[in-house]
């Protein structure tokens, strides 16, 4: 349900979207819509979103905004996200509240994941 002023959809650059949804199929269940050879949708991952086709990915590095998944068990996270092709920058580290490690995904946008 769309709520007023509250954040409902995000979009990311993907330079190569087929590797980007091959990623995200395999390592976290997603599905995709596509809208022609530039777009893809997703949805139902706790915010909906897409990936488009730029020049240029989001990095934090560059000051791009990072999206941080939840897991119930981050080692098994990890696993999977560098056996589907992810490439992990930040290894599992502490922080106040718990764990977490950064990956770039197949296209190169970084993306966190935390667990307690």
């Amino acid at each position: 349900m769309n709520q007023h002023e509250k954040l409902n959809y995000v979009e990311f650059g993907a330079n190569d979207l087929e590797a980007t949804k091959a990623f995200f199929e395999s390592a976290f269940g997603w599905q995709f819509v596509d809208y022609g050879p530039e777009y893809c949708a997703f949805s139902d991952q706790g915010l909906d979103g897409g990936f488009f086709k730029p020049d240029v990915c989001s990095q934090t590095q560059t000051g791009g905004a990072l999206l941080v998944f939840y897991s119930a068990d981050i080692q098994l996270t990890l696993d999977k996200v560098t056996k589907q092709g992810g490439k992990i920058i930040k290894p599992i580290y502490e922080f106040p509240g718990g764990r977490r490690f950064h990956f770039l995904e197949p296209s190169g946008n970084e993306f966190a994941v935390w667990s307690e």
